[in-house]
């Protein structure tokens, strides 16, 4: 740790409507977490829920007063949500994790352990050699081949899995790329609803843009029941999306 006054690990989980499986995955990721020797904090954005999730996570942050927290956003989608808390979060290191917590939270260490060793960006894979995916309906993993093959032909070649919710950074990497995303980047009523977006292709290729070093980890990933994927609506917005970027780079939006 280079700043004993500074946080070494945040994790960042966007949450809406989550008040049924918040709790479960709080008290995973503060029970181990609290057993690592690091300091830690653990912010917690509500996407504008319409039931407790906020409250769950103030019941939480009582037991953990000074390390769990929430933010309130307005129902913006779950692109502006993350980006709400990797900009305030204060770690050496950020990661980003999904509520439904079906990345382990013990496989945090096979990414940490890649940023402590140089890499600006670590992002977890389902479809990096030695991934382990359980209980994945077909569909889901057909729609994510045919999308990750669009993504490498027009944005981030060599990158098998954008798309997976678990992601590390440096701090000061995930400050300066989170501020200069373009897509769903502001609180305005026409970006909000899309809980699934093509904003993670955005993040990577503007990494890679920069010239950060990004590196892939196999890890155990698990399908859980109550995905707010929508097949054939979230495929079309994607795809939109992946075009957008490459749109806006050609012109210039990314400087």
């Amino acid at each position: 740790m280079n700043d004993a006054s500074r946080t070494f690990l945040t994790i960042v989980i966007p949450a809406y409507d989550e008040e049924k499986r918040l709790p479960s995955t709080l008290d995973q990721v503060t029970t181990y977490l609290g057993g690592q020797a690091y300091t830690w904090k653990v912010i917690v954005v509500d996407d504008g829920s319409t039931d407790r999730t906020a409250e769950v996570v103030d019941d939480f942050a009582k037991r953990f007063p000074n390390q769990v927290s929430v933010i309130r956003n307005p129902h913006c989608g779950k692109a502006f949500t993350v980006r709400t808390g990797l900009l305030a979060a204060d770690g050496e290191y950020v990661f980003m994790c999904d509520a439904d917590l079906s990345m382990p939270i013990g496989e945090i260490e096979k990414l940490l352990v890649h940023l402590e060793n140089g890499y600006h960006v670590a992002i977890g894979s389902r479809e990096a050699r030695g991934a382990q995916r359980y209980d994945e309906p077909v569909h889901r993993r057909f729609m994510g081949r045919v999308f990750n093959r669009l993504v490498q032909l027009l944005l981030v070649p060599g990158m098998h899995d954008t798309q997976c919710g678990f992601k590390g950074f440096h701090g000061s990497v995930a400050h300066d790329v989170f501020q200069r995303l373009c897509l769903y980047s502001s609180s305005a009523r026409e970006v909000r609803g899309p809980m699934v977006t093509g904003f993670d292709v955005e993040v990577l290729f503007l990494a890679k843009k920069a010239g950060y070093s990004i590196k892939e980890v196999p890890i155990a990933w698990r399908y859980v029941a109550g995905s707010k994927v929508s097949p054939l609506k979230d495929a079309i917005r994607m795809f939109k999306d992946v075009v957008k970027v490459r749109l806006n780079d050609w012109r210039g939006c990314y400087g």
